[in-house]
C-alpha cells in the first residue's frame, strides 16, 4: 500500500510517517518502481503501535526502545514487554 492509505489506517499523517523513517523509528519503506513507498501490514501494525504508544504518553526514545522490546523475543525482554502492557493496556492491540 502507499503511504496515503499506511496514512489513513494508522492515523497518522504521510509527513509523520516519512520522518519516523527519517530518525530511523521504523524501517525506511520499501520503494515501487516509480519510487513510491510501499508499505505492507506490519509496517502499518508498528505505526499504529507507535501511534498508540505516543497517545499515552511514550516519548519518541521510549517507542524506539518499545519496539526493539516488541522485536526481541528473548524470556527477559517478554516479561518486560508483559510489565509495559500491565502499565498501558491501550497498546496492546499492536502486540
Amino acid at each position: 500500500m502507499n503511504i496515503s492509505e499506511a496514512a489513513r489506517r494508522s492515523g497518522l499523517s504521510a509527513k509523520t510517517i516519512r520522518y519516523y523513517e527519517e530518525i530511523d523509528l521504523i524501517a525506511p519503506a520499501n520503494r515501487s518502481d516509480n519510487g513510491y513507498r510501499q508499505y505492507d501490514n506490519k509496517a502499518v501494525e508498528q505505526l499504529l503501535f507507535v501511534a498508540r504508544a505516543r497517545e499515552v504518553g511514550f516519548d519518541l526514545q521510549e517507542c524506539r526502545q518499545l519496539l526493539e522490546l516488541q522485536r526481541d523475543r528473548s524470556p527477559a525482554s517478554r516479561h518486560t514487554r508483559q510489565l509495559v502492557l500491565e502499565e498501558e493496556p491501550l497498546i496492546t492491540a499492536a502486540y
